[in-house]
């Protein structure tokens, strides 16, 4: 494709091919950008083979059309695990790859007052994207380590809810009026092969984790504080693999879909939520122990009380809260290669910067209020939360 004649061909000239991917198949398209001249041209949507043939079939393809003596990048959204092996294929040559997330692409593309949704147009948005945005960070495949835990910690998750789900079953049959024996002894057979299946797969990533001595010391030093496990800290080193991407602690938050926002328009007051537009593996990994946490854990199991005792009709808040304090804490001693001290906070203050980011809007309260006895418990036995 010859660029447009407005366009110069300078330092700030782009192209880029812009990749929607689905299981089968792909559509690419070629676009050609000048920055200074904001002017901008493209080739026509074509389609390929999801296969290793239509890869570099595409290659060739993409390399004829642009203009030779300029880097050409390729852009594409992480479309489940459809795209993983073009992704690869692209990397392993020494192509410029970016990956970014859906809702990113889509709002670009709102941006730019596009509202047609089909294969072609996708492509030319994202193949526009590369070429215009300028905080894309070149994609790399995780550590060969880090893809098979996350394999292996999202198949305990699986294993977890289907035995769930069994045992709800029994649970109807034992009230069910003329309960078909069969039908108990394979939901009983069938809780017993995903406990087999449970404890070999967790075997499994503890083998798999000592392979790597620094990583299986790493885990160990995580696992000790109290809320964490074994199987939680890999879990979200493995979807984060191994924090490689995260530069700090308000992205990790973000990248969790832990982050607070606020919706507000005129005099209604700001209703604080958190985005759940994150990675929902890291959430689920987080809930159970962020519950164990709040009643073992004295540093978090304070911060619940105080957000408790703002919230008393909401306690899901101070769970939620529990949940971003344990993944901070397991980046903070991955980052910092410490053990976990439960009383640090009490010889050290956090300066008023890093309070400002470790806390949402959920965690502010009076520092006039009376702090309350949390170990306590009422007349039934049970404690307040």
């Amino acid at each position: 494709m010859k660029p447009n004649s407005q366009m110069a061909l300078g330092e700030f000239f782009r192209q880029c091919v812009g990749i929607d991917i689905s299981k089968n198949k792909f559509t690419v398209c070629l676009y050609m950008y000048d920055r200074a001249s904001d002017v901008g041209c493209c080739t026509k949507s074509i389609d390929f083979d999801n296969t290793k043939s239509g890869f570099n079939q595409m290659v060739r393809w993409g390399r004829k059309e642009a203009v030779k003596g300029y880097p050409l990048t390729f852009l594409m959204e992480p479309t489940g695990v459809y795209y993983e092996r073009l992704a690869y294929h692209l990397h392993k040559i020494g192509q410029t790859v970016y990956v970014v997330l859906p809702n990113k692409a889509r709002k670009f593309c709102e941006s730019e007052g596009i509202k047609t949704k089909t294969d072609a147009m996708d492509a030319r948005c994202l193949a526009l994207m590369g070429c215009a945005s300028r905080k894309l960070k070149p994609w790399s495949p995780p550590a060969a380590i880090y893809r098979e835990l996350r394999q292996m910690t999202r198949f305990h998750a699986d294993l977890c809810v289907i035995r769930r789900s069994v045992a709800n079953r029994m649970e109807a049959l034992d009230h069910m009026e003329g309960v078909s024996k069969t039908v108990r002894k394979h939901c009983e057979k069938l809780i017993e092969e995903i406990d087999t299946l449970t404890e070999k797969n967790n075997k499994d990533i503890m083998r798999k984790v000592a392979e790597d001595k620094e990583l299986l010391a790493r885990v160990k030093r995580i696992a000790t504080a109290r809320g964490l496990g074994v199987t939680t800290t890999v879990c979200v080193i493995a979807e984060t693999e191994g924090f490689h991407l995260i530069e700090n602690r308000k992205q990790l938050t973000s990248y969790a879909g832990l982050d607070v926002k606020a919706r507000q328009s005129g005099r209604e007051d700001p209703k604080h939520r958190i985005s759940k537009e994150g990675n929902a593996h890291i959430r689920a990994a987080l809930y159970m122990p962020a519950l164990v946490a709040v009643r073992h854990n004295r540093q978090i199991r304070e911060a619940y009380g105080r957000i408790c005792q703002k919230h008393p009709s909401e306690k899901k808040i101070g769970v939620t809260a529990a949940m971003r304090r344990l993944l901070l804490l397991i980046y903070t001693l991955w980052k910092n290669g410490e053990e976990f001290d439960e009383t640090r906070d009490e010889t050290k203050t956090p300066r008023k910067k890093e309070l400002e980011t470790e806390y949402g809007q959920e965690d502010c309260i009076e520092t006039n209020r009376e702090s309350i006895d949390w170990n306590t418990v009422d007349e039934n036995g049970e404690p307040p939360f």
